[in-house]
């Protein structure tokens, strides 16, 4: 039993689920990945107790049951490797985007915890908050889950301050602080832990919160990759205000960051980028990068050939692609660019 890794059943009404607090909190810490024997480390209670509150989850349809054992698989024979390139392999030049890190969509535990999340707010509402701010701030430095994740619903940045402050905080009372806590003064003490503020599910739901002080996300955001700073600036579920201070931030970096960096996030946003960055050019560096490949996008090339810092050699390299000489009204566009080769003007 031991060995059995609980994977939470994500088509379950959760929300909906009469589970009390304690068992709220042990769903919300249940990842699908972590196994039994790791529980009482990870939510501070007892081997017997964990056991039990497991079973009434899968009760109550919660938590897939414990699997029987599967007969072991015969060995697998591995296929013979061919001289051929894979399918997957792109051929050099392509304009194909490179790797990148992405940015945790959503954490393991999120749907779990949003469950869990609507019992420490009612624990916090009922319990918590009729008390006075100095009794809470002092209660929060030590208290332990469930009230802990209770406590990170209190709206005063003294609380949550205690709250960062208690030995037992960890990655889910960050994101809670993150996503529930509508005060800047809370905020900036919240990403003064840098194991906090370097977390994706803290980043992700600071940037949703409509309190996040424009400084402190230039601070956080200003070095990190110019396509994650994009994803924000077209996010819809961040505020317009952070997706403005986003674009800038993104417009300064443009201007530093290293040329592959600038190509990486021209081509995987197949030059939508580019109209958030009227008045920037690029250097000799990023230009023969993107001189180097080969277009077959008619989106990318389209929105390059409006893009009126586009360099004098990536438009004759863009009028010598098969996809160009193929559309007409691809090489017109091309052809009336400003800095296109006045023999390609004269040809149109």
């Amino acid at each position: 039993m031991n060995d059995w890794t609980p994977k939470p059943i994500p088509s379950s009404a959760l929300a909906k689920l009469p589970l009390t607090a304690e068992e709220g909190f042990v769903l919300s810490r249940l990842d699908g990945s972590t196994p039994v024997r790791h529980l009482p480390a990870l939510t501070g209670l007892p081997p017997e107790r964990i056991q039990a509150i497991l079973t009434r989850l899968v009760a109550h349809g919660a938590v897939l049951p414990a699997p029987t054992p599967a007969p072991m698989p015969p060995p697998a024979v591995p296929a013979p490797r061919t001289g051929a390139a894979s399918e997957e392999e792109l051929p050099t030049g392509s304009e194909e985007p490179l790797p990148v890190e992405e940015e945790e969509e959503e954490a393991p535990g999120d749907a779990p915890a949003e469950a869990a999340a609507g019992n420490w707010r009612q624990l916090f509402e009922r319990q918590l908050h009729p008390l006075p701010e100095d009794e809470r701030a002092s209660r929060a430095r030590a208290a332990e889950d469930p009230e802990l994740s209770a406590f990170c619903f209190d709206p005063v940045p003294a609380v949550i301050k205690s709250v960062l402050e208690n030995t037992r905080v960890g990655l889910p009372h960050a994101r809670l602080i993150a996503r529930h806590h509508h005060n800047p003064v809370g905020l900036e003490a919240l990403c003064g832990r840098a194991a906090f503020a370097s977390d994706a599910g803290v980043r992700r739901w600071l940037v949703r919160n409509p309190q996040l002080p424009s400084g402190l996300f230039r601070r956080l955001w200003s070095g990190r990759r110019l396509l994650e700073q994009y994803k924000v600036t077209m996010d819809r579920d961040v505020p317009e205000g952070t997706r403005r201070t986003a674009r800038e931030v993104m417009r300064t970096r443009f201007n530093t960051a290293p040329a592959e960096e600038r190509v990486e996030l021209i081509l995987h946003t197949e030059g939508r980028v580019l109209a958030s960055l009227v008045g920037l050019a690029v250097d000799g560096k990023t230009a023969a990068l993107l001189c180097g490949r080969t277009y077959r996008s008619p989106m990318l090339i389209q929105n390059i050939a409006r893009w009126s810092a586009a360099p004098p050699a990536l438009i004759a390299h863009l009028l010598k692609q098969e996809a160009v000489r193929r559309q007409p009204q691809l090489r017109l566009l091309l052809q009336r660019h400003p800095n296109a080769p006045a023999d390609a003007r004269r040809g149109g």
